[in-house]
């Protein structure tokens, strides 16, 4: 009699398990996954990067690249082997929205409204009056940054500012560097600055080694060094104006 109750319960132990087995185990199996539906985004025609249009055939050295960053962020991104270096930034300012600007144009006899003539030995040393002026008030205004977030720990040295072509307009070239007390560099700014009389815009082309800066530098001095003569040709050669 015990026998026959052992053999209905295995029969009926049969039959249950694999039922259970159905219900049970698809818990423990893993999730099937679900796609998101794609999400297409349409280029903007209106939006691009000012270096595809200006970059000129630029030297660099060996192994090394520079094109305009992927994106509209006014980026040059220099890398070599794959890997992003740094980057060089542009930024582009017209006239009528700047109105300092307007003030050391006129300072220097260019008023509102006058004949553009790149040619004109006159024009371009009062281009250069007011790019320097300009040039003053940002190393003016970067010393007392400095002076405020360093202290005396930090020396900050100007370079003096260089007359320079950037493309065919007349520009200046300039710079700073933050030298530690106890020897080394804390941070290297390198900097182009040009007026173009004919579309009335300021352009401020910029690089640097700053752990402060988010855009606009190179991670390593060393690499910056290497590529600040490269930088000089790649602004004299730029498609401008």
């Amino acid at each position: 009699m015990l026998r026959l109750y052992h053999l209905l319960l295995g029969s009926i132990l049969l039959v249950l398990i694999p039922l259970g087995a159905k219900f049970v185990l698809p818990q423990f199996s893993p999730p099937k996954e679900v796609k998101s539906p794609t999400v297409v985004k349409l280029p903007n025609p209106n939006e691009e990067n000012i270096w595809q249009k200006i970059l000129g055939n630029a030297v660099t050295p060996t192994n090394w690249q520079i094109a305009a960053c992927k994106g509209n962020a006014p980026l040059l991104c220099v890398s070599s082997k794959g890997e992003r270096l740094g980057t060089v930034e542009i930024n582009v300012y017209p006239l009528a929205n700047n109105e300092d600007f307007q003030k050391k144009l006129v300072a220097a006899g260019i008023p509102p409204g006058s004949q553009v003539d790149y040619q004109s030995s006159k024009y371009q040393t009062q281009v250069l009056l007011a790019l320097k002026a300009w040039v003053a008030d940002q190393y003016a205004a970067f010393a007392k940054d400095r002076q405020g977030k360093y202290g005396k720990q930090i020396t900050f040295s100007a370079y003096p500012p260089q007359p320079v072509p950037v493309g065919k307009l007349q520009g200046i070239r300039y710079g700073f560097a933050g030298l530690k007390q106890k020897g080394g560099v804390q941070e290297q700014y390198i900097g182009h600055v040009a007026f173009d009389g004919t579309k009335l815009k300021l352009y401020v082309i910029t690089t640097a080694f700053d752990t402060g800066t988010q855009t606009g530098k190179f991670e390593k001095l060393e690499n910056l060094a290497i590529f600040q003569p490269y930088l000089y040709a790649i602004a004299a050669d730029l498609r401008l104006p």
